[in-house]
């Protein structure tokens, strides 16, 4: 019987050998390995290095790919999953704007409900505040609150309404509002 190896793009074809002979050459090459100061790089990796090179080569590759160009580099599973809904047509992008006019563009699911968009903005404040390296415990029981979401003359203030029951669409503009208190 024969083994078949394959090296870049020819095919080499060997005898089979007994096991014995095979040990015997592993082990051949395995102290010829040791002695020789050319050993490649990627066998001795630590999880760590070959962790940050998969990094830097997955930012390469969002950056030089004209449709993942708007990623970030550092882009988790979440976001590309939402992302794919969204180009599908399964999800719809939220526009938040926040009191100090920072709009942050949220990706929910076309059915997705009034406490699912708050869900949402908590898991893109969290990420962004972690990429930017800004604080990140924040009181979302504080937020939620102190403050309404509003579209279009209405709060949204039932958390198990549907969206699209505010008429809330794709690209939809949906602001902060500090709640008055009441007496």
């Amino acid at each position: 019987m024969e083994n078949k190896l394959e090296k870049e793009d020819a095919v080499v074809v060997q005898p089979k050998t007994s096991a014995s002979a095979d040990i015997k050459n592993n082990e051949d090459n395995i102290s010829s390995d040791s002695n020789d100061e050319s050993l490649d790089d990627n066998q001795l990796m630590s999880h760590q290095e070959a962790m940050e090179q998969f990094k830097d080569a997955l930012a390469e590759l969002i950056v030089g790919d004209p449709y993942l160009c708007d990623l970030h580099t550092s882009v988790t599973l979440e976001e590309v999953n939402s992302y794919i809904a969204l180009e599908h047509g399964q999800a719809m992008t939220v526009n938040v704007r926040r009191a100090d006019n920072v709009v942050l563009p949220v990706v929910v699911t076309q059915n997705a409900t009034v406490l699912e968009l708050k869900k949402a903005i908590r898991r893109h404040v969290v990420l962004r505040h972690a990429r930017e390296n800004l604080p990140q415990h924040i009181s979302w029981r504080y937020i939620w609150r102190r403050f309404w979401l509003y579209f279009d003359g209405q709060k949204l203030s039932e958390d198990q309404k549907l969206l699209k029951d505010y008429g809330i669409t794709n690209r939809s503009e949906i602001t902060f509002i500090r709640r008055l208190r009441q007496k």
